[in-house]
Parts: structure tokens; sequence; C-alpha cells
């Protein structure tokens, strides 16, 4: 993976892609998971929402080194 990438004239670092790519796929995750009552199963709900964008993000990493 490309350690910067070009966008729009300025150079940003690879892991800002990534945690945006992270970010898209949590917002709906977190919904339907807040939906469901997944959450309630957590002593500290944020801890847990935190956790689980941690593993997007890493994740993504992952997937992205790979290729």
């Amino acid at each position: 993976m490309r350690s910067e990438i070009d966008l729009l004239g300025a150079f940003v670092p690879g892991t800002a892609l990534l945690f945006v790519l992270a970010l898209v796929g949590f917002a709906p995750l977190d919904a339907l998971l807040r939906r469901l009552g997944w959450y309630q199963l957590f002593w500290h709900e944020p801890l847990a929402r935190f956790a689980l964008f941690i593993c997007l993000f890493c994740g993504s990493g992952l997937v992205a080194s790979m290729h």
C-alpha cells in the first residue's frame, strides 16, 4: 500500500483513507447493533463501540496490506 495518496493536489496519509473507510462501515453496523440491543451486553457501551471501530480500522489495514 502506498504511504501517501494524492487527493485533489494534497497528499493525504494512507491511514486517513483507511480511517474514513472504517467510519463508513462503522456507521450502519453501529445503527444495526444498537437497534438489536447488542450493546446492552456490555458494561460500558462507549467502550464497546470504540472497540468495534478499532477492529474495523485494523481489519481494513490488514486487508489493505495484503494487496
